[in-house]
């Protein structure tokens, strides 16, 4: 049971002073959440009421089925504007139409989420390489600051995904720009901005909603064109049960897909960061997608749009104590009691004050120091960390992360496919051998020798760079070579087609009267090569533990022990 109810690990434990923690840290969340559910709801052109339904039944479900107990599950910026940008490219005529299909897309996320956990394929999220996710992240949170222009403008700018679109746009309305919706916005920047830096723990989001409330309310704005957000419907969100189609689930499922991977993806890096801070391993990556996905699939039934772990609810859910996921059911409770009692509060609040809040909150997701240190570090990486921001930013932000993890898999495989081939030579007064290019006068070379090392596994797609390399120094070596050793020790998997490459090769080799011997392979490449039929070939005697025994051999075939012995006496040392 606690396999599939988490929260029975720690509950039996639990006590009023991990209660009196988790009430702070519920509180401080609840009081960001409402007025930051309301301004992601925003960004996924929702109204803002969705993002309090998506502060319900989600967090709840995680918090009996999720494994971390610190991070703050709930609407985020990021998939807010996935969601946009996603039903941005489909034909949805009418707001409740898009209302709909949005709800219909969080069932969609969380089948997958659902699916992927029950198959356990938590391992996926591994090939989305950090240069992708960073160039991502920061060109998503460059086009949610500059989407939100149109609230802190004040004026009619048509929404866009594309950055270069909504900068254009931007600059066509400049002239309708509304001065108090502008003041507004400003002022609360600067209010989030400053807490941020000298009072962090202070809630300077909630201070901001509340003053520009009262100004907007007591001097009257909303008859000088300020934006609010309206009345805000009274009550829980209903229970209803989707309208299938397949045409529904052919347009949306790529956007779905989109969405399930990156919302695990900020859920278990979010989980990881905390575990790392504690040094305490609890989150579970296969039942972290059971969780999230059974937090979408039922919060859907209940109004509720796409749902992740967001970065700034995290932190400050951690920083304020949060010892489990109590702390996120009595976050649920205030947005309840919000939207049972205080709804009418919201009506003046502009919708400004929640642009400010919204550009303050993902300023954060805008990371300089990474792409200056893959610069200096790794200028490929960079370079997949580039393409992704830019293209993030003109094409689209699906496409972005899509192109972005192809360009990071096309990588790898470059990279496997040309990897490190060096030339050893023995270090002198010493049995090791070392790269002739890295020790340079210390390594001795015999001309009669060439040992080579292979610091990958020999598959199809480097089999040929192999060979061609191989070849290359033995042609260097020319008469005078009398033998080759490959040290296999850095060699992990020999796949068929590059063991009839190194049949061919060994054949080649002997063909021109010399020597091939194999040392330092694992266990389960001696497997592979008898398996696959190399071992006819080379022949059991030219397998060799460690290098110094291929040389010594090579010197004196007569005074060397089996195959057989040798082995049992590196197992009988080791």
């Amino acid at each position: 049971m606690r396999r599939f109810l988490p929260f029975l690990d720690w509950l039996p434990r639990y006590n009023k002073t991990l209660f009196g923690k988790d009430l702070v840290a519920g509180i401080t969340v609840g009081i960001i959440l409402i007025p930051q559910g309301m301004a992601y709801a925003m960004i996924a052109g929702l109204p803002p009421v969705y993002g309090l339904y998506a502060s319900l039944f989600p967090i709840l479900t995680y918090a009996f089925l999720g494994t971390s107990r610190q991070i703050a599950v709930g609407p985020v910026a990021m998939d807010s504007l996935l969601v946009a940008a996603g039903l941005g490219t489909l034909a949805i005529s009418g707001v409740q139409n898009y209302i709909l299909m949005a709800l219909f897309l969080s069932f969609m996320v969380g089948a997958f989420q659902l699916i992927f956990g029950f198959l356990r394929m938590g391992f996926l999220v591994n090939f989305m390489s950090r240069p992708v996710i960073s160039g991502f992240t920061s060109a998503a949170a460059v086009i949610i600051i500059f989407s939100q222009l149109k609230h802190l403008l004040g004026a009619d700018i048509i929404n866009s995904n594309k950055f270069h679109e909504l900068v254009i746009n931007a600059f066509r309305h400049l002239s309708e720009t509304n001065i108090y919706d502008f003041s507004i916005g400003i002022i609360g920047i600067l209010i989030i901005a400053s807490f941020k830096k000298w009072f962090d723990r202070f809630p300077a989001i909630l201070l901001v909603v509340v003053l520009s409330t009262l100004v907007v309310y007591f001097f009257n704005l909303e008859a000088f064109d300020v934006q609010v957000v309206g009345e805000v419907p009274a009550g829980l969100p209903s229970f209803n049960v989707h309208s299938f189609s397949m045409e529904k689930v052919r347009d949306i499922w790529p956007i779905a897909l989109t969405l399930a991977f990156v919302g695990y993806l900020e859920a278990i890096s979010i989980g990881r960061a905390f575990e790392e801070k504690d040094n305490i391993e609890t989150i579970d990556p296969n039942q972290e997608l059971i969780a999230l996905g059974a937090s979408n699939m039922v919060g859907s039934f209940f109004q509720s749009y796409s749902v992740t772990a967001s970065f700034s609810r995290s932190a400050i859910n951690y920083e304020s104590g949060a010892k489990s996921t109590v702390a996120s059911v009595i976050s649920v409770v205030m947005v309840a009691l919000t939207l049972l009692f205080l709804t009418p509060l919201f009506y003046n609040l502009p919708k400004a004050a929640l642009a400010s809040i919204i550009m303050v909150s993902v300023f954060g997701l805008i990371d300089i120091s990474y792409p200056k240190k893959l610069w200096y570090q790794s200028r490929d990486e960079f370079m997949v960390l580039l393409l992704t921001f830019l293209i993030t930013l003109g094409v689209g932000i699906v496409e972005g992360i899509l192109i972005g993890v192809l360009l990071s898999l096309l990588l790898m495989v470059y990279r496997t496919s040309k990897p490190h081939f060096a030339v050893l030579g023995s270090i002198k007064g010493s049995d090791y051998y070392k790269n002739i290019s890295r020790f340079g006068d210390e390594a001795e070379v015999r001309p009669d020798l060439l040992i080579v090392r292979f610091d990958s596994q020999l598959y199809f797609g480097n089999s040929g760079y192999f060979k061609s390399e191989l070849f290359k120094f033995i042609n260097v070596k020319g008469r005078s070579l009398k033998a080759v050793i490959l040290n296999a020790e850095a060699i992990n998997y020999i796949d068929a087609s590059a063991s009839a490459v190194l049949i061919n090769v060994i054949e080649e080799i002997h063909n021109r009267n010399i020597e091939f011997y194999i040392a330092g392979a694992t266990g389960p490449i001696r497997d592979i090569i008898f398996k696959s039929g190399i071992i006819n070939s080379l022949h059991k005697e030219y397998l060799f533990v460690k290098i110094k025994e291929a040389v010594a051999y090579h010197d004196d075939p007569n005074n060397i022990p089996s195959l057989r012995e040798r082995v049992a006496h590196q197992n009988q040392s080791n």
